[in-house]
């Protein structure tokens, strides 16, 4: 039974899971617009909104928090910089999922994320 078990094990060790979530979310902040398969898409989400929301804070210790998962000062920098003052007003919902189909190659289902404007 999987009964309060949260999240996709996505057929990867932990590790190599949350190294992709860490390259996903630097992706979508990076890009505004990332193309995934809906289930990483649905993981990656909550993180995205979790680091704008760190940004929306602005203390040193939010700053902090979101450099020990995105660990590319740049990108951080964008996120308190650009990203935060945009959706100051907006209490949640930074991310946006749109589903695209079937991929070619395996059928995987594909989902574009990006960020609302």
């Amino acid at each position: 039974m999987r009964h309060r078990v949260a999240g996709r094990k996505l057929s990867r060790p932990t590790a190599h899971r949350w190294a992709l979530y860490r390259n996903l979310v630097a992706d979508l902040i990076k890009y505004n617009k990332i193309i995934t398969t809906e289930a990483k898409a649905k993981e990656i989400r909550g993180l995205a909104e979790k680091m704008i929301t760190l940004g929306k804070e602005g203390s040193l210790a939010s700053r902090r928090r979101a450099l020990a998962f995105v660990t590319d000062e740049k990108l951080i920098d964008k996120i308190f910089n650009e990203l935060a003052p945009r959706y100051m007003e907006r209490p949640g919902g930074y991310t946006r999922i749109i589903k695209l189909g079937q991929r070619v190659g395996d059928a995987a289902r594909q989902a574009q994320v990006e960020m609302v404007e």
